[in-house]
């Protein structure tokens, strides 16, 4: 098949392709082209390609032609495309074999086409000749401007960084082919930035070209552009923005606002109080304005420390200040930055400083002690207002107050105004040797102002007390015991102190005639007891009681007499008096165990009677009037009225109370009226005898044990008087067990206003039943 390629547009140059005949059967042969290139060509089939320049506006473009050398131009052969794009982008005429390009290319969508040709013989529609393969590359043209890709670009570089530091690299892109040409080889170049900034034209790297404060500015805005085909005529460009900020290094020190400050305390502050602030500004940011405050002169009096939020430096005390001794201050401090690289360290040569002036501000303060705790010595014995000692405290003030001096809750001890102790009570050491006072000074002319100070008073032994034995001695002698045998060794005390070691001395007194007995003193504060003579009668002597005189070493020295008794005891054959001690054990324990007994006894005899009597009385419950327990427990009645009390001595009749029968039969209501208003008068004039008050009691107690018709003991009342008090007489509950029906309770309402809630319980009640 004979094929012509036209080749429009080359570089600007339209190229004429001859056409290219092939045959199943030809052999390989080359064909030179006008414009010097050779196409290779196999006989049976070839391969060629076809050239399209991209974004042509014509709606019908010309490519090439394909025709077949079998074509003898009568119109008998048909021409069809076919592959990716034939029929929508690309189109054949069937007759003539011309390709067009119906659409509009874009090489950066696609830049290669691969089709297929085919003759068919119209007459017979059989192919003439094998299909025929061909390529259609499209061309490139400068269509696409370079685009910054990585947008936004933003920098940090520290501030007073040297020129040529690097920044940050931009880099942009071009769709054009970087192989046609000069399309997509771009250059950069700095739109905005100058003077602080430079470009390298090729790379897109960003460098300092002079030297930037922070504290002047802070960030940079920046403007590349960046142009193709190497910035010839025509080329295209892009443009992006690059943020670079200054981060902040230590160039700047610590500077002081004000030169001087004016601070006040208060004398009465406690240490470690705040008394003030001062502050020191620093244009770095960060850790790098992170600062540290200092006082110059080493201070003992105040110190500063930083507020590591806010940076001030709080000026805090160190000593308690007094005004009457310094009533002003001046000191000076410093502040450097805490951290300053080697590098920087030009900038901080001198720390920036500032003068304080303190003014202590003068508070009523309390008395102060000359000391701040007061030890005194006296000896025991000493007679009342004996001197103890003197205590002192004085006014801080300048008005210098007058003291007055105070003991808190002491009997033994007390202080005048000039602040002595003296004793007020006997001191004895044996029974306290210190004393813990608390003294409280107090200002005469402010009595809110007063302060307290320990004093410890020691009481000073003398040798007040004799030596006596430590224990009762239980001592025995045998009956067979012979002369010189030990039979006690006795030691002693002394409650009193001494300064050296207590040394006692034992002897026996020289007025005890007995020579049964000798004693010997050790010399160690000890002796022994031993016999003088030889067998001794429990019978005739069976104790004996000797003197023993014990004498200390105190200045000057006590002497005591105490007794020490020996019994005589009938021993064992191994001559041990363990026997006897034994016995008086027993002896001992034996009464102690009669004892016991006899308690226990005795608390079984009172339980016993208890509980006799207990069952006597549940007794009597059940027997007394068992037919009759219904109604008291049906005709009890309570009510809030009382009587005169125990002072009421105008009671009943005596003469009525002497009685000694007893009424066995039930008054009525009306004759119960009667003598209520009888005793009411008679008790206004005749008043209590306690005799025969006991003996009618007495006589009513023996009819209600004898009566087995009475109620029971334990629920028995007698109303013996009345008071005066009252307006009616007694009225007793204990009678109403029994009654008509039909009694008229009105006489209620003539007892008075005491009763009046009973004549309108018992008057409604009875009227509404009938």
């Amino acid at each position: 098949m004979n094929c012509c390629l036209l080749l429009p547009y080359m570089l600007g140059i339209p190229l004429l392709l001859p056409c290219l005949i092939a045959t199943e059967n030809s052999k390989t042969e080359e064909v030179k082209h006008p414009a010097g290139s050779h196409l290779r060509v196999r006989r049976g089939w070839m391969w060629n390609q076809f050239f399209v320049p991209e974004e042509m506006n014509k709606t019908r473009h010309h490519i090439g032609q394909l025709r077949s050398d079998l074509d003898n131009g009568n119109n008998s052969f048909q021409y069809k495309l076919l592959g990716a794009g034939a029929g929508s982008i690309f189109v054949i005429d069937e007759r003539t074999g011309d390709i067009y390009a119906v659409q509009k290319l874009d090489r950066e969508e696609r830049s290669l086409y691969t089709l297929r040709a085919q003759v068919i013989d119209t007459t017979t529609g059989r192919a003439m000749e094998p299909e025929s393969e061909f390529v259609i590359r499209v061309s490139d043209i400068n269509d696409n401007e370079p685009k910054f890709l990585d947008e936004p670009y933003e920098a940090i570089v520290p501030e007073m960084s040297p020129e040529g530091t690097f920044v940050i690299q931009v880099t942009a892109s071009d769709a054009d082919d970087p192989s046609s040409g000069n399309n997509a080889r771009l250059l950069y170049s700095l739109r905005q930035g100058q003077p602080y900034f430079s470009i390298e034209p090729t790379t897109g790297v960003i460098r300092i070209s002079s030297k930037m404060d922070r504290e002047l500015q802070d960030e940079y805005w920046v403007i590349i552009q960046a142009k193709d085909m190497i910035g010839l005529p025509g080329a295209l460009s892009g443009t992006t923005s690059v943020l670079i900020k200054l981060s902040d290094v230590n160039d700047n020190k610590p500077i002081f606002k004000d030169s001087l400050y004016r601070l006040t305390v208060s004398e009465s502050a406690s240490v470690g109080m705040s008394i003030g602030k001062i502050m020191a500004y620093d244009n770095d940011i960060g850790e790098n304005a992170e600062m540290d405050y200092s006082i110059e002169d080493d201070s003992k009096t105040f110190d500063v420390i930083t507020n590591n939020e806010t940076q001030e430096g709080i000026i805090i005390l160190k000593k308690k200040v007094d005004f009457e001794h310094q009533n002003h201050y001046r000191i000076r401090a410093k502040v450097k930055n805490r951290r300053v690289d080697e590098q920087l360290r030009k900038y901080h040569t001198e720390a920036s400083t500032t003068v304080i002036k303190i003014q202590v501000e003068d508070v009523e303060e309390p008395p102060v002690f000359l000391l701040p705790y007061y030890i005194f010595e006296i000896f025991e014995g000493s007679p009342y207002g004996s001197f103890v000692g003197t205590v002192s405290a004085t006014d801080p003030d300048q008005r210098k107050s007058p003291i007055r001096y105070s003991i808190t809750r002491s009997k033994v001890f007390s202080i005048d105004d000039n602040g002595t102790v003296f004793t007020t009570n006997s001191l004895d050491r044996e029974i306290s040797a210190w004393y813990n006072l608390s003294v409280t000074a107090t200002e005469k002319y402010s009595i809110q102002q007063s302060s307290a100070v320990p004093v410890y008073v020691q009481v000073l032994d003398i040798n007040d007390h004799a030596p006596e034995f430590p224990e009762y001695y239980e001592t025995y002698v045998c009956e067979n015991a012979v002369s010189g045998q030990v039979i006690q060794t006795i030691s002693a005390v002394d409650r009193d102190e001494s300064i050296e070691d207590h040394h006692f001395y034992f002897n026996v007194s020289v007025v005890e005639n007995n020579s049964s007995f000798t004693i010997i003193d050790n010399q160690d504060n000890t002796a022994v007891i031993l016999t003088n003579r030889t067998g001794f009668s429990l019978q005739e002597e069976p104790v004996f009681y000797i003197s023993i005189l014990i004498a200390d070493n105190g200045i000057p020295s006590l002497t005591s007499t105490n007794t020490l008794t020996i019994h005589v005891c009938a021993c064992d054959d191994t001559g041990s008096t363990q026997t006897c001690s034994n016995k008086d054990l027993m002896l001992s324990m034996g009464f102690r165990t009669e004892v016991i007994i006899a308690i226990l006894i005795c608390i079984m005899i009172i339980c016993g009677f208890i509980f006799l009597n207990l069952g006597l009385k549940q007794r009597r419950k059940q027997t007394l009037f068992p037919e009759k327990g219904e109604d008291f427990r049906e005709n009890i009645f309570r009510y809030d009225d009382e009587g005169g009390g125990e002072e009421d001595t105008e009671a009943f009749d005596i003469v009525e109370l002497q009685g000694g029968t007893v009424m066995q039969e039930r008054k009525t209501r009306r004759a119960t009226r009667v003598e209520i208003r009888s005793l009411y008068r008679q008790s206004l004039q005749v008043g209590p005898d306690s005799a025969v008050f006991r003996k009618f009691i007495l006589e009513k107690l023996e009819e209600a044990n004898t009566d087995p018709c009475a109620p029971p003991f334990d629920s028995l009342q007698t109303y013996a008087f009345e008071g005066t008090g009252s307006l009616a007489g007694s009225l007793s509950s204990l009678g109403s067990a029994v009654f008509d029906q039909d009694e008229n309770y009105d006489y209620l309402n003539e007892l008075g206003p005491r009763f009046k809630r009973l004549a309108c319980m018992f008057g409604s009640a009875m009227q509404s039943n009938n």
